[in-house]
This record gives C-alpha cells, structure tokens and sequence, in this order.
C-alpha cells in the first residue's frame, strides 16, 4: 500500500472524530447568552480534546511524511493507534456532561496514555522497517516528550481521584508540550532533500 492511502484514511478518522466531538455541543433552548453557561463544561472538554486531537493529526502526518514502505504491520499499528483516538469523543462528553468529575477524567487519562503508547508502537514500526538509520530515528533523537508524556498521564489519573481540576491541568500541560512547535522531522526531511539534491549534482 501506498502511504497516502494510509494518510488518507488516518485524515478521514481523525476528522470525523472532531465532528463526532462538536455534535455534542447541544444547541440550548433559551435564546440568552445565560443559557450557554450550561454548555462551559462540555465547551472546554471538547476544546480540550480538539487540541489532542489536532496534535496527533499535525505529529502523525510528519510521521508518515517519512515512510517509504508500508508494510502489514504498521496499517495494524495505525488502526490501533485510532482506535484510541476513536474513543476520545466518548470520554470528551463524559467528562462534559458531568463537569469533569473523577471517573470520566480518569478515563480520558488512561485513553490518552493507551493513545500515546499506540503512537509509540507506530513509531517503533516504522523505524525498524525503515531501519536504524532511518529519518525518522534521526529526526526524534531522544524523544523526551514521548518519554514524559506518559509520567504527566499517569499523574493526572492517579490525581482525578484527588482533585479533577488539576488533573485536567495536567492534561493541559502535556498538549502544550505538543503544541510546541517541533521542527525536527521538517529539518530532517529538509536536510535529506538538500542533500539528494547536492548527490544529483
């Protein structure tokens, strides 16, 4: 398979993710903008999850920009990395509908950690077909935010049960990490191409 097809698809999930999020938005029955205020919880989870949402969109089409071959198993680890993503509206609306209360933020938790583990592993994959000295591998170094995102996870779970609105504060932490912008694959594909270019001449 081509990876644009596997592009294409990701692209397709992850966009009815964000419509499947924004469709929980209820439109209220007052015509007040005092009847929106109901509606701040679901708001901001579902902004929350968008960020997320977006991040994973921005890091995996970076990821895939450098593959060359895709094989059984990376199309297994894709589809197991959305199946996680496909649950985060689930959790989203939860955590909504019942003002970020323990167990729906625990739950987002631990759908966040399985997503990122799910990335990780695709990750993985591809490195290892396109072999230890592949873009990829150069382009991420260390990858210490991959490392300290599941510590920050694990936190705000354990920490649900304590205070929710902290753990949702550490969920924010850890998109902001991402938001980040992160040049590496870019500098790499960029240094890659000049340098193809300058062996061509």
């Amino acid at each position: 398979m081509k990876k644009a097809r596997l592009e294409a698809f990701s692209d397709g999930v992850l966009a009815i993710i964000i419509t499947i999020m924004v469709l929980e938005i209820k439109v209220p029955h007052g015509e007040q903008f005092s009847d929106l205020k109901g509606l701040i919880p679901i708001f901001l989870s579902y902004l929350l999850s968008f960020l997320y949402i977006g991040i994973y969109w921005n890091n995996h089409h970076h990821m895939v920009s450098t593959v060359h071959l895709v094989t059984g198993n990376i199309l297994w680890a894709n589809l197991h990395l959305l199946f996680w993503l496909s649950l985060i509206p689930f959790a989203t609306g939860w955590i909504g509908e019942n003002h970020f209360s323990a167990a729906p933020m625990s739950l987002y938790g631990f759908i966040l950690l399985m997503a990122g583990l799910a990335y990780y592993i695709l990750q993985s994959l591809i490195i290892k077909t396109e072999g230890r000295d592949s873009l990829l591998k150069k382009a991420i170094g260390k990858d210490l935010k991959g490392k300290i995102s599941p510590f920050l996870y694990l936190a705000a779970i354990a920490l649900s049960w304590v205070n929710s609105l902290i753990a949702g504060l550490i969920y924010l932490i850890a998109a902001l990490i991402w938001l980040i912008p992160d040049k590496r694959i870019e500098r790499a594909l960029r240094q890659n191409k000049e340098a193809a270019t300058t062996n061509d001449l």
